[in-house]
């Protein structure tokens, strides 16, 4: 790309500028005027491009500088650089007059040249005062030509000195005061998540994942910036039940590896916020994202480890079932039906409320749906039956109706008539899982069905139902939302 075609203010842009000023005769001062005017650029930032350095040679050049007697020493780095440049805009930091001094000595200008009207506006009086005050010249430069006078910090007197360290001081104190985040807009934060949570038990997933990741930015981005360490931690805790979220749809997408990375930050979010609530609800998502990736092992080992956290609401409930599954999936029976056993009781002693809901809470009928599917794999098929009976019992008193949950339950009593060679019953507990609308048919959902498929065509399950069965179900996991996200150009689930 040329320099023509290329966005204004380019590196291509700044080289081509720099090279033609410098051609035509230009001074470093001149092409950083030419900089600041035509790119809109900040005064320090218009010097570094001036001289053609990164921020990491910059930074290089000011950490040397400062370390030439009578200087302040200072520790540069590229990241501080493009602070110090943006400055007073939003994510910046203030340069110190030691900073200014030691950056002016690294382009060969005057201080006052690093400066325009807004940077004096944002500067405490007692820093414009000291800048207004001349400067002896150093013993090198008295050798130097007037042609290039370089400003060097001389030592304030002792009086002026303690008002610059007072009014750094209340300089950082109003920056540590000010937050970019109220506590109201974080319990509006909190409120859309739970709204994520309920709604994607009922919506389209692919609309709830675009919404839930637009959420997500938001609340990144206010971590970016700067607010009281308790805001922090609750900004934390939202970021974290949002990736948790995105986990779970990737998941069900049957997108797992992205649903894996997604769980990865959601811990992270967790560790940092220390909130245990949090923890365990994070690693119950990453067992289901195990559990369907078939590392049934990673499964029941999150599973176990969310247990041991002290938590409120159902968390306990979904992790006990979550380690029945894959003990169930292994074959050990004794495992997963002690593994039932403690989700029971923890639903007996759970307390509180859940703190989001929605996809983050394990009901009764939630539980019972994990309770039949456990049941058929260790050859309890009468006992999957009654499960299913009160599973879809106590969906039917809910407010909302998950329809993952309500298809998986359908499935598990399909099976159990299956096993007792009743297809016809298995095909009437189908239908209301075939007439699913695509977009509903989820990855677990597609993948049960899968497994469901396979046992028919046994001595107990032949016959024409079982023919129409299993061509019924390769048309639904054919018309399927995560064989619609594959065959996709990409963009949409970005």
């Amino acid at each position: 790309m040329n320099a023509a075609s290329s966005k204004p203010g380019s590196k291509a842009d700044r080289d081509a500028l720099r090279q033609d000023m410098s051609a035509a005769g230009c001074s470093t001062a001149d092409i950083a005027v030419e900089m600041r005017t035509r790119f809109r650029m900040r005064p320090r930032e218009a010097w570094r491009h001036a001289r053609g350095w990164t921020l990491q040679e910059t930074a290089d050049r000011i950490t040397q500088c400062s370390e030439r007697p009578p200087r302040e020493s200072v520790a540069a780095d590229a990241s501080l650089v493009g602070k110090w440049e943006k400055w007073p805009g939003p994510s910046s930091r203030r340069p110190s007059l030691a900073v200014l001094f030691a950056m002016a000595d690294a382009f060969d200008c005057r201080v006052e040249e690093l400066l325009d009207i807004e940077d004096r506006r944002a500067l405490p009086e007692v820093e414009l005062r000291l800048l207004a005050q001349p400067a002896p010249p150093t013993e090198s430069q008295a050798h130097q030509s007037s042609a290039s006078p370089i400003v060097t910090a001389s030592l304030p007197p002792k009086t002026e000195l303690v008002r610059l360290a007072a009014s750094e001081s209340a300089t950082w104190a109003q920056w540590a005061e000010a937050s970019n985040v109220g506590d109201i807009a974080l319990e509006q934060l909190m409120a859309e998540t739970r709204t994520l949570a309920s709604d994607y038990l009922t919506s389209d997933p692919l609309v709830l994942f675009i919404r839930t990741r637009a959420l997500r930015d938001r609340v990144f981005a206010l971590l970016e910036g700067h607010q009281y360490p308790r805001q922090s931690a609750d900004l934390y805790v939202v970021a974290g039940y949002l990736c948790g979220l995105l986990a779970w749809m990737s998941s069900d997408l049957g997108q797992l590896r992205e649903a894996d990375t997604q769980g990865r930050t959601a811990w992270l979010c967790a560790e940092l916020s220390g909130h245990n609530d949090l923890r365990a609800w994070v690693l119950s998502t990453r067992s289901k994202v195990a559990f369907w990736d078939h590392r049934l092992r990673d499964a029941i080992n999150f599973a176990r480890q969310g247990a041991t956290y002290r938590t409120k609401g159902t968390v306990a409930v979904l992790l006990a079932c979550q380690e029945a599954d894959g003990w169930s999936e292994l074959g050990a029976e004794d495992e997963a039906l002690a593994a039932l056993a403690r989700a029971g009781e923890a639903f007996t002693a759970t307390s509180g409320e859940d703190d989001i809901g929605g996809i983050f809470s394990c009901q009764p009928a939630r539980q019972e749906n994990y309770a039949a599917a456990v049941q058929l794999r260790v050859g309890h098929p009468a006992d999957a039956l009654r499960s299913t009976e009160r599973a879809l019992t106590l969906l039917a008193r809910q407010p909302v109706r998950a329809y993952g949950t309500e298809a998986q339950i359908h499935i598990s009593q399909a099976a159990a008539h299956l096993a007792t060679g009743e297809t016809e019953g298995a095909l009437e507990a189908l239908a209301p899982v075939l007439a699913l609308p695509p977009d509903h048919r989820l990855q677990p959902v597609t993948r049960r069905l899968g497994e469901l498929r396979s046992k028919i065509g046994t001595a107990r399950t032949s016959g024409v139902a079982a023919v129409g069965l299993r061509q019924a179900i390769e048309e639904f996991c054919v018309n399927s939302a995560p064989r619609h996200l594959a065959l996709s150009p990409g963009e949409a689930s970005a």
